[in-house]
């Protein structure tokens, strides 16, 4: 928890008090200041093995900060290919763009801290990672759904849904890459199964966008047709 902690917060001072909460919550032993100055002792030690010659936890004035190389931190990678991406479709260089955000959601490996998420600063980084992942997604998905890649992405929007059914844009994604699949019933079937979920779940109708997509499907709007040059 104190590694995970110094490395949400990489290159910031994180004080003491800060630490003592994240790892003993509002349960904090009489003791805690020692136990951190040891937990900080044995992270040094264990972090020197890795052929450092200096351990990068550093002792602050108020706290500690732990110093990383720009290259040594995978989510600081991903936001860099997401930032690459962003850029590039914004200047209309979708195949670039798109190969950015799979490299970036290349890197994860399941969920996020899964086992640490007790404290006030993992828990924060975690929500902001996550939905840091889902926007990446999202945009990926609709670079590939620009490109003609509607076939490819239709499993891949299914196990989308699988984990995160409440998403509404996904089922707008695949209902439009099943369209463009040539499986118009499957794309209407898909908006049913979202009014049903977000009818049980969250008690509400889907958003005016995704209706306007299921009529644009009815009635087999030109709109929805990939757009050629």
């Amino acid at each position: 928890m104190l590694l995970a902690a110094l490395l949400v917060r990489a290159d910031e001072v994180v004080s003491s008090e800060e630490l003592m909460k994240e790892i003993w919550g509002t349960r904090a032993p009489r003791q805690a200041i020692a136990a951190l100055h040891v937990y900080v002792s044995q992270l040094r030690k264990f972090l020197r093995q890795n052929g450092r010659r200096d351990s990068p936890i550093k002792t602050a004035r108020s706290g500690y900060v732990l110093r990383l190389e720009t290259d040594e931190l995978d989510f600081r990678d991903f936001l860099d290919l997401v930032r690459e991406g962003r850029q590039a479709q914004r200047a209309g260089s979708t195949e670039e763009a798109c190969e950015a955000y799979e490299e970036g959601l290349g890197l994860w490996r399941g969920p996020v801290l899964e086992d640490l998420r007790d404290g006030p600063i993992v828990n924060g980084f975690v929500c902001w990672a996550e939905q840091s992942r889902l926007e990446c997604v999202e945009w990926y998905v609709d670079a590939g759904l620009e490109l003609g890649r509607h076939r490819e992405l239709v499993s891949y929007l299914y196990a989308q849904l699988e984990e995160l059914p409440l998403h509404e844009a996904f089922y707008r994604q695949l209902m439009l890459a099943l369209y463009r699949s040539g499986c118009r019933a499957d794309a209407l079937s898909v908006y049913q199964s979202a009014r049903i979920v977000l009818s049980d779940e969250l008690g509400q109708e889907p958003s005016a966008a995704l209706r306007g997509l299921h009529h644009a499907v009815l009635v087999d709007a030109p709109e929805l047709e990939l757009a050629t040059v």
